[in-house]
Formats: structure tokens, sequence, C-alpha cells
């Protein structure tokens, strides 16, 4: 049986924050299974992890590629994701692409963080916790490149120079983070009963080879599999409600 990526795997509570600063805040537990695909992200998040009564915190980069992530058992999750544009102060996030680091426990509840001790978030207290740092200057955000990212134009700063800070608070290039989003969007049209010539053209692919070249990086699977499985849930759906 194929690894099928987290949200196929685990049951996803999710909300969003009171700043901007956050993308989303989430958590979950394990699921009955060994693993699962890690898709490409442009985000980067600081996740806890809870197993065997004991809690560590992480500080998880974006990903760009795909790949299989083992699931320990009887395990919960929770992580804030934070907005594009938005940073750790003196932590450089091209430092951190497709790699994570443990932040040091001071105590059980507690973690070290630029010297001091934290008392580990949880999903109900996390937007304290991001004020905190921002009050503390460890979280900074530049606007200029969550607009530019948007779409939206600036002539303030030149395009070399909005590419600089495009990395610098992202870890990631402008086009990285243009081609996961759209592959983003060509599984969402597959998974919603778009045919895959017509998902090329859509989702703004030269061709098909492309689209599948960058889904299996991206994704981890081809289009014609998340194709295929969509169909498939249809019809266990279609069967259970006869």
């Amino acid at each position: 049986m194929a690894t099928e990526r987290a949200t196929k795997v685990f049951a996803f509570e999710e909300r969003e924050g009171d700043s901007d600063l956050i993308h989303k805040i989430w958590r979950t537990r394990s699921a009955p299974v060994d693993a699962f695909m890690s898709v490409a992200v442009p985000y980067w998040e600081i996740v806890a992890t809870k197993e065997s009564g004991a809690t560590r915190l992480y500080v998880r980069g974006p990903e760009t590629h795909a790949s299989v992530v083992a699931i320990p058992q009887d395990a919960t999750f929770f992580g804030i994701q934070f907005s594009l544009g938005t940073s750790m102060a003196g932590a450089p996030l091209v430092d951190l692409v497709d790699s994570a680091i443990v932040l040091p426990t001071a105590s059980r509840r507690t973690v070290l963080l630029n010297g001091e001790p934290w008392e580990i978030p949880t999903f109900d207290n996390a937007d304290t916790f991001v004020a905190r740092l921002v009050r503390k200057g460890l979280l900074v955000h530049d606007p200029l490149v969550s607009s530019r990212l948007r779409g939206e134009s600036s002539r303030r700063v030149s395009l070399r120079s909005m590419q600089r800070r495009i990395l610098r608070s992202t870890g990631l290039a402008a086009g990285t983070i243009r081609q996961i989003a759209r592959a983003e969007r060509a599984v969402a049209l597959l998974e919603s009963g778009v045919g895959i010539v017509e998902t090329v053209a859509q989702a703004g692919y030269a061709d098909q080879p492309h689209l599948t070249r960058s889904l299996r990086r991206f994704v981890g699977e081809s289009p014609a599999a998340i194709r295929a499985s969509s169909i498939s849930r249809e019809l266990v759906s279609c069967n259970s409600d006869m």
C-alpha cells in the first residue's frame, strides 16, 4: 500500500490565529499506520510532540520536496504555522529548509529559547505564546514580502532587493514558493474531479510531463494516482450512501 499524505492519514483540528503572523494553528494525534507522506510546504512552524508523557518542541523549516516520515505511536502533535514573511529574529530560515531543530528543555513544561525558559505552548494558548515572541522581538514580519507573494507589486525596492528579502524571511526563493503553490492547486483540482489534461491547463503547466514531475517532487504522487484515489473515495462514499 502506498504511503498516504498527512491529510489522508491524520484527523486534524485547525483554527486561525489572532495575529496575521500566523498562517494556522493545528493539532492531531497518532494514526494506526507506520508512516505518512510529508508534502512540500513553504511555511515554517513550531511543533510540539508529546510522547510517553514527555513533550519536545521543534522548529521546523519549510519543505521543498515530499518525504516519508515515520509516525510514533500514542503521540499527540500541535503546531503553529507562520505566515510567509514572518521569521524568527537571528535564526536564518534558509538554514532550516528541509530540516528541524529541537529546542533544549529546561523542565517538563519549559524549553530554553534565546537563553530564557519559556513555557511550552498549547493549542489553546498559542496566540499568547506568539504575542510574547513579538513583544520580546524574537518574531518579526516583513509586510513587503507577504504583499509581493500575494502578487502585489511594489516600486519601493528593486527586484533583486525583493528577492533577497523573500529568501531571508522565508528561506526559499520566490520561484520555489510559486511552484509549491501551483502543485497544491493541481492537487485540489484533481481531487475535485478535474481531469489530468484540464488540470495541466488550469494550473498553468506547460504539459502533462511537467505536471507529473512537479507532483512527484512536491507531493510524492503522480497525477494519475491522485485522481485514482479521489475516484476510489467517491465510489466508497456513493456505496455507503446507498
